[in-house]
């Protein structure tokens, strides 16, 4: 297996499922300019290449918790994802533009929202994972190496 495979399916799953969720919140819920949404997507998607993988293995570690239930994976997903991702979010939004009140609406909109796509995203990675001929997180390890 190309060792570089986990790699880009975590960041290709990260770019095309957080450039749409993250420029709706934006727009509408923080209330910035389609200029900024701009521009805190291309800021958001040059992040989301160094991130990308290590929210992939960080995400693994915690699905290991999982029951093999729909609430527990529900739970774990959403998990992982706020506690990695919202602190990224607010940076991002913040050097874009948002500010005040609207920078607050949109860091707990955005931690909401991941609350609520934390599986849905989670199943998202698995099916991109499965594109690219890998096994889904928090069943197999999955390493840098691999």
């Amino acid at each position: 297996m190309n060792k570089h495979l986990p790699f880009i399916a975590d960041t290709t799953a990260l770019i095309i499922f957080f450039t749409a969720t993250g420029a709706l919140n934006e727009r509408f819920v923080a209330g910035m300019t389609w200029e900024q949404v701009l521009h805190a997507r291309l800021i958001g998607a040059a992040l989301m290449i160094p991130v990308a993988r290590p929210y992939g293995l960080w995400r693994d570690v915690l699905m290991k918790r999982a029951a093999d239930t729909v609430m527990s994976r529900l739970m774990w997903d959403s998990l992982a994802l706020v506690t990695f991702q919202v602190p990224i979010y607010a940076g991002i939004i913040a050097a874009s533009g948002a500010e005040g009140e609207g920078l607050v609406r949109g860091v707990i909109s955005a931690a909401f929202i991941m609350l609520l796509l934390g599986r849905p995203y989670g199943a998202f990675l698995n099916g991109v994972r499965k594109l690219f001929g890998l096994p889904p997180g928090g069943t197999k390890p999955m390493s840098l190496g691999e």
